[in-house]
């Protein structure tokens, strides 16, 4: 079975966390045996992201979300490193500024919004209105409740756009999260990492799972899914995603466009006689 049917979320699916395990990585023993797959994907996604970019007709949104420590940047930067930066850009969601509080939520998402060509990645997203917002109850229930439909609405709009979007939330184990944070804590080019809040959330971690489990319930839909990938092996994360990634492009049919001008003309007409211009300039020299 394809990782995409196998971790999607189906439109108003329920979903329960607790009965996905994190730590699942399927037939594959370890990473070194995942690995020709993993470098297979990329080098699919690579050799597609040039077609969408040069066919100009659509876009890719990818969105991850996750706990902290999940791996949002380890999978930026292991599976979108090789992709043309000209028409690939990562957005990361921080805490808003004044600017982006003086508008709708949807504001800043909308603005990062890949256009034709381009695809973008979104680390954190305009999900964090319904996710710490409601965790930490910045506003009301009635308020962030709504929100789920205004997303809805405006990921719908963007597919009607042509843009493919495709969201994944990265899932690990209480467990594996701690002993992440004390690989920061170990490792001096990973200390600048480690913050107070780091451990003050985790408190809050069965706040976050129903947050999440309401989030992809009410936010999976046919133009937009969710997918709920196990994360606590880094190289399964990677697997997974890398494949979903490259199937979704390989079905959106992306061809290279046809030459705007002439060939034959170019050929015949301008390129012979700057071939043979840079013959005599070279016998000159």
């Amino acid at each position: 079975m394809s990782y995409r049917k196998q971790f999607i979320v189906k439109p108003g699916e329920k979903v329960n966390l607790h009965k996905i395990d994190p730590s699942f990585k399927d037939k594959h023993e370890s990473h070194e045996k995942a690995l020709p797959k993993i470098v297979e994907h990329i080098g699919r996604m690579d050799k597609l992201q040039y077609l969408l970019y040069a066919d100009g007709n659509h876009s890719l949104l990818v969105v991850l979300q996750a706990l902290d420590a999940a791996g949002k940047d380890g999978v930026i930067r292991h599976l979108f490193s090789g992709m043309n930066p000209q028409g690939t850009s990562v957005f990361g969601f921080k805490q808003p500024s004044n600017d982006e509080i003086a508008h709708d939520f949807l504001w800043r998402a909308h603005l990062r919004s890949p256009s034709k060509g381009e695809t973008v990645i979104f680390n954190r997203s305009h999900y964090e209105d319904v996710l710490v917002v409601r965790v930490h109850k910045l506003i009301e229930k009635s308020e962030w409740s709504t929100h789920y439909q205004l997303i809805n609405d405006f990921e719908s709009m963007l597919s009607y756009n042509g843009t493919r979007i495709l969201k994944f939330f990265l899932h690990i184990s209480q467990e594996e999260q701690l002993s992440r944070f004390k690989q920061r804590l170990e490792d001096p080019a990973r200390n600048w990492k480690i913050s107070y809040s780091d451990y003050s959330e985790r408190k809050l971690w069965p706040d976050y799972i129903e947050a999440y489990e309401d989030a992809l319930e009410h936010t999976s839909t046919q133009h937009a899914p969710w997918y709920i990938i196990p994360a606590n092996h880094k190289w399964f994360r990677d697997l997974a995603i890398s494949e979903i990634i490259a199937d979704t492009l390989e079905d959106m049919g992306l061809k290279l466009p046809s030459p705007h001008v002439d060939l034959d003309e170019i050929r015949n007409n301008y390129h012979a006689a700057e071939f043979e211009q840079a013959k005599q300039n070279n016998k000159k020299s």
